[in-house]
């Protein structure tokens, strides 16, 4: 009897197992190939926004177009056919948050438009669906991901699936190499030269080499270091040992609450 039952259990795990693994395949399929900005619906889910207006809805629906959440609510399924939306059954599934805000969660945001990481129109198509049993709550959904990866159904950064079914979806995205990235060269970057604010208190060298040199109110070499450029960030590693960040935008550098121009003088 005791192997008739092991054997029992096994069977109805590897069923388990097999309608995870295929949980909304087709979907998935067409999400991976989606080339013509189809939008994506994930309906029929109890929906855990961590908006204060919207709450918890149940039977809802959450539509993303691209990287961003555009609707969230019971209804959004009729139109799925104009849009030819890619429709991902969520019966049985709680969606929250992929992102949370814990301040917005315990109410201490002052205002709405303040929370970030919530399923609020507008913001980025981050979310995380996993069954309605283990998700009583944000913080019991956001667990099963970090403890039970296997039972997430999917995982969805900017509207692209990071895992599905458990596994690793087709593509996703994977965090950059722990430690120092090599030198970039900028021989010929219109970035590269000194960066002055307008009261000339600030100077800020970035050489081709991806070295930089900081001098503020006449102190010479005060900061020095390696620099990265990423679109249009630059992250700092000072030899001092700690990091800055700074952000160009159009012809102006802001770095530490300054606005430098190339060579410098004003706008």
């Amino acid at each position: 009897m005791s192997v008739t039952h092991m054997d029992t259990g096994t069977e109805a795990a590897t069923e388990a197992d097999a309608v995870t693994v295929a949980w909304n395949s087709e979907a998935l399929d067409e999400i991976v190939s989606n080339d013509a900005g189809r939008p994506v619906l994930f309906t029929n889910a109890r929906v855990l926004t961590v908006d204060p207006l919207i709450g918890t809805m149940v039977g809802a629906d959450v539509l993303l177009v691209g990287a961003v959440l555009v609707g969230v609510g019971p209804g959004i399924i009729t139109a799925a056919g104009d849009d030819n939306a890619i429709v991902v059954d969520c019966t049985g599934m709680t969606v929250v948050p992929a992102v949370v805000d814990t301040i917005a969660l315990v109410g201490g945001r002052g205002q709405r438009a303040g929370c970030i990481g919530t399923l609020t129109p507008g913001n980025a198509g981050d979310l995380l669906v996993v069954p309605d049993s283990l998700a009583p709550d944000v913080a019991s959904a956001q667990a099963t991901l970090l403890t039970r990866p296997e039972e997430v159904r999917a995982l969805i950064a900017a509207g692209k699936p990071v895992l599905w079914s458990g596994t690793d979806a087709p593509g996703r995205a994977t965090a950059p190499e722990a430690g120092f990235p090599a030198a970039q060269d900028l021989t010929g970057s219109p970035r590269s030269g000194v960066w002055i604010d307008e009261h000339d208190f600030l100077h800020q060298e970035l050489t081709p080499d991806g070295r930089y040199d900081e001098t503020p109110g006449g102190r010479p070499h005060a900061y020095e270091g390696r620099y990265w450029i990423d679109g249009d960030r630059i992250d700092y590693a000072d030899d001092l040992g700690f990091w800055a960040f700074g952000e160009f935008r159009g012809e102006e550098l802001h770095h530490a609450g300054y606005a430098m121009r190339l060579g410098g003088g004003r706008a």
